[in-house]
């Protein structure tokens, strides 16, 4: 298996290689590689592979400024929560 095989994000099976086609491709953000390669949208929402991600953007020439310069978006609720802990004490 060579580096571009590897998985960076498992939730959506993003592999380096294709980060890095996003990246040659004009990709300059978290969220311009979320938008095209998937990665960071799955369950963990990034967690997992959001450093990795970081890590290939810098690597290819993006500041930091750049990787942040708008903040990767996530959807709520982050961790899957119980409809009891959303209605509150009164439903119980």
């Amino acid at each position: 298996m060579n580096d571009r095989e590897l998985i960076i994000c498992r939730c959506e099976e993003v592999t380096q290689g294709e980060i890095i086609k996003a990246i040659q491709d004009g990709a300059q953000s978290l969220n311009d590689i979320k938008r095209t390669t998937r990665a960071g949208m799955g369950l963990c929402q990034g967690r997992t592979c959001r450093k990795l991600v970081s890590q290939l953007l810098q690597e290819h020439g993006r500041e930091l400024g750049e990787i942040f310069l708008k903040p990767p978006s996530f959807r709520p609720p982050v961790r899957p929560i119980k409809l009891e802990e959303l209605a509150g004490e009164e439903f119980k």
